[in-house]
């Protein structure tokens, strides 16, 4: 019978611990310890979808649901060349690993770059299994073009980049992402420790709004927004578009669909 999966491993989130038979296996420490055990238990699930005949018939989804929680310093992980991790709008506060496996339709060694959000594995699922939409309505849009080679192009032009309850803090439009004024948590530098306790995060401050081209600096180390004042007021037309229907405590704005 069709059937459906949800593993949530609750490594690697502090606090951090490993199988006896992991420990003390890898150079990274426990956090690579971890990792390891990560590692071993999808291989077990796909070679127990092999054993059962099931693996060219069956979508495999591995992701995760932020960046690294960089005060935990070596008990997290690392955002790479991205700026700043989780509990942060930046790039290395959401970019996460999305690996998908199925025979059937995805063609394995295939690499996408293309953008695209937790809440489009909804319509893709449903698209793929020929499962009936949601009658709600959802922001998520599917994935199987873009997975099964027949577009590069992500189904979002626009995405929007909310935290603490309901607060807009950027806005990307294609390649152009642009920072509204809001506070956001940064280490400034410090480093974590590796005892498994956190070190305290300053408070920054966006004062007035700042544009990157990802496209060009994923690492958003060039505030563009001087240069080309006219993507600012175009994106900025699309955050106040977005603010009307889902509201953003920063400008005092309700929304009109929140749900």
């Amino acid at each position: 019978d069709p059937f459906f999966v949800y593993l949530p491993h609750p490594q690697p989130h502090v606090p951090l611990f490993a199988d006896p038979a992991f420990q003390d296996t890898q150079d990274r420490g426990l956090y690579g310890d971890v990792i390891s055990e990560i590692d071993n238990s999808v291989g077990q699930l796909l070679n127990t979808l092999k054993e059962e005949e099931l693996d060219e018939n069956t979508i495999v989804v591995f992701t995760s649901d932020n960046g690294p929680w960089l005060s935990y310093g070596g008990h997290a992980g690392s955002p790479g060349i991205f700026r700043e991790g989780k509990g942060t709008n930046w790039e290395g506060g959401h970019r996460v690993p999305g690996i998908v496996r199925y025979p059937k339709a995805v063609q394995p060694n295939t690499r996408i770059d293309a953008p695209a959000m937790g809440i489009d594995w909804l319509p893709t699922l449903v698209e793929f299994t020929q499962s009936n939409t949601p009658k709600k309505k959802i922001d998520g849009a599917s994935l199987v073009p873009l997975l099964t080679g027949e577009t590069l192009q992500s189904p979002h032009e626009n995405f929007f980049f909310y935290y603490r309850t309901n607060e807009l803090h950027a806005v990307r439009h294609k390649d152009w992402k642009l920072y509204v004024p809001h506070t956001y948590r940064s280490l400034n530098g410090k480093e974590g420790t590796n005892d498994g306790f956190p070190v305290p995060y300053d408070r920054n401050e966006i004062k007035i709004p700042e544009l990157y081209d990802l496209s060009l600096d994923p690492e958003e180390q060039n505030n563009l927004a001087d240069l080309y004042p006219e993507w600012v007021t175009k994106i900025t037309k699309i955050a106040d578009s977005v603010r009307g229907v889902l509201g953003d405590r920063l400008t005092g704005i309700k929304g009109s669909e929140t749900r």
